[in-house]
């Protein structure tokens, strides 16, 4: 069935009450039980604690009924892939507690992240949720982007002023343990100096999806993931902050440009084509040619 704006404002209300509950357990608990799951290329996609189920047994138990209403799939992070989403015309696509890592130290960078997608890979609704901060973000297929309700811009940074003279880079701990890392970042530099900034600023600090909120949080900003063998991340990791920032007026594309396959029939890892977040298209165009 198709969704009209009236439905998917609907069904955004209910994945802003799911991620909000959800977020608010996560915030008032700690992990008692890690533990380790089979695949994943890092140690952040191998590890689960009982809060992420607790999170997740919240979330459907919002976001359920309205399957059924809406004939709608499922993919979530803790859950083997039914596969719903290859037949539904749309999905909810569920990371019940994005950056594990950080939060069993104790330390931010975690959240709870929502996503309605497409059968075609579109990302319609995308709801956010930080713990640490108490602060909502989230973003409806033409209807615009929100921070705690209030319209956002990607001009308009959530937390800070713009600082005109750095690039801010955000990146996960793979990156930073990666070879070609120091590579990457003269690179970076570059660009950067041709923009008329001073300095790069890496941040490998929090998990993917607070990653890309830091894009619009910094401008001029980007995250990036490239193209690997394994790993790369998964579409939960990605699909509520796509929708996201396409909304804010932000750049989400592959590591090429070309749309974010947030619906692969083979896989749900997305390490095919990378990730490109940035705050505007021209420092998109000036990140895509590093790979060309």
């Amino acid at each position: 069935m198709r969704l009209s704006s009236d439905d998917l404002s609907k069904l955004a209300d209910l994945a802003i009450a799911a991620a909000t509950e959800a977020g608010q357990m996560i915030g008032e608990s700690r992990p008692r039980e890690v533990e380790h799951k089979d695949g994943g290329a890092s140690l952040a996609s191998q590890v689960v604690t009982e809060v992420d189920r607790r999170s997740e047994d919240i979330i459907l138990g919002i976001l359920n009924p309205s399957r059924a209403r809406f004939e709608l799939g499922l993919l979530t992070e803790e859950q083997d892939d039914d596969h719903s989403r290859a037949t539904a015309d749309y999905f909810w696509c569920i990371d019940p507690l994005d950056g594990t890592l950080p939060f069993i130290e104790g330390r931010s960078g975690y959240s709870v992240s929502i996503a309605l997608v497409e059968r075609d890979g579109t990302p319609r609704l995308g709801v956010i949720y930080d713990p640490v901060e108490e602060t909502l973000l989230h973003a409806i297929s033409g209807a615009g982007a929100f921070r705690d309700r209030q319209p956002l811009l990607a001009t308009q940074p959530t937390t800070s002023p713009t600082n005109d003279e750095v690039l801010s880079v955000f990146a996960d701990r793979s990156f930073v343990a990666s070879d070609n890392h120091a590579e990457v970042l003269q690179a970076l530099g570059k660009i950067a100096h041709d923009m008329g900034l001073t300095r790069v600023d890496l941040d490998a600090t929090r998990g993917g999806v607070l990653n890309a909120c830091g894009v619009l949080a910094n401008p001029p900003a980007c995250y990036l993931k490239f193209p690997a063998s394994s790993g790369g991340g998964s579409v939960w990791d990605f699909a509520a902050t796509a929708c996201l920032l396409n909304e804010a007026g932000a750049v989400a594309t592959d590591i090429h440009g070309d749309p974010l396959d947030l619906n692969r029939a083979d896989s749900t890892n997305m390490n095919h084509r990378g990730v490109l977040f940035a705050s505007d298209a021209q420092l998109a165009e000036r990140l895509s040619a590093l790979v060309v």
